[in-house]
């Protein structure tokens, strides 16, 4: 179970203190949770506070009752927090299955990396002696991330806008690996987005705005508000 408690997060600028979290307190234990709202509202910001990327100004963060506020990201992987870039990593050199074994930490047999592959579903024997680099699209570039976590087991995988520069195709297979891994996984996937396919097969969905919690509650409680949200101001759009 993952908890913070007042969560703020304030950067200098040109023009004085910005605050970026205000206060954010939040207990995540569900299965599968979505964090969204608008962009420029924090929620990238709260992922990487989340992973160790950057640090609260104050506030707490607990995993599992264990204090981790202090711990950068090196220490919260170790505490078992996973955690998926918008834009993956190029590693020029490596094998696809030279990078799996690194995520899984020990060497992985060609039987076991192709299992994990997939379950990501890419085909196997035409990616395990792959090398990360730019031949990779950026759908392949993120399955093979979401199949580096599979094979890490971690208590906590965190994703931020997994949607982000790949094309349709690729989208609604990477739905179809999410939902394969909500019923499946041992731990808690927490997804940043927009899109409306993942906040439905979310089990909580978190709205995050100008830097607070608007509100929280299941698909059903929250995603009808979304949407009408979302259709309405289109609809002013196009009046103007």
């Amino acid at each position: 179970m993952l908890e913070l408690k007042n969560i703020c997060y304030e950067v200098e600028t040109e023009k004085g203190i910005k605050e970026i979290l205000k206060n954010v307190s939040l207990t995540i234990d569900e299965h599968f949770v979505a964090i969204t709202g608008p962009n420029g509202g924090g929620k990238s910001t709260l992922a990487k506070m989340i992973a160790g990327i950057i640090q609260p100004t104050s506030g707490q963060i607990l995993l599992d009752g264990e204090d981790i506020t202090e711990l950068g990201i090196t220490e919260r992987a170790k505490k078992g927090i996973s955690f998926a870039f918008q834009q993956p990593v190029h590693f020029k050199g490596l094998t696809v299955k030279d990078l799996i074994s690194i995520a899984a930490g020990k060497n992985m047999s060609v039987t076991d990396v192709c299992n994990i592959l997939s379950e990501v579903g890419l085909c196997a024997r035409n990616y395990v002696n792959r090398e990360i680099n730019n031949s990779l699209s950026g759908g392949e570039l993120k399955r093979i991330e979401i199949a580096m976590i599979l094979a890490r087991g971690t208590k906590l995988s965190i994703f931020d806008e997994p949607e982000a520069g790949i094309d349709l195709w690729s989208f609604n297979s990477l739905i179809k690996v999410f939902e394969k891994m909500r019923d499946e996984i041992n731990g808690t996937i927490l997804i940043i987005s927009h899109q409306e396919k993942i906040l439905e097969i979310a089990d909580k969905i978190i709205v995050v705005s100008a830097g607070e919690i608007e509100k929280t509650g299941t698909k059903e409680e929250i995603l009808p508000g979304l949407l009408y949200k979302a259709t309405s101001c289109q609809t002013l759009t196009d009046k103007q």
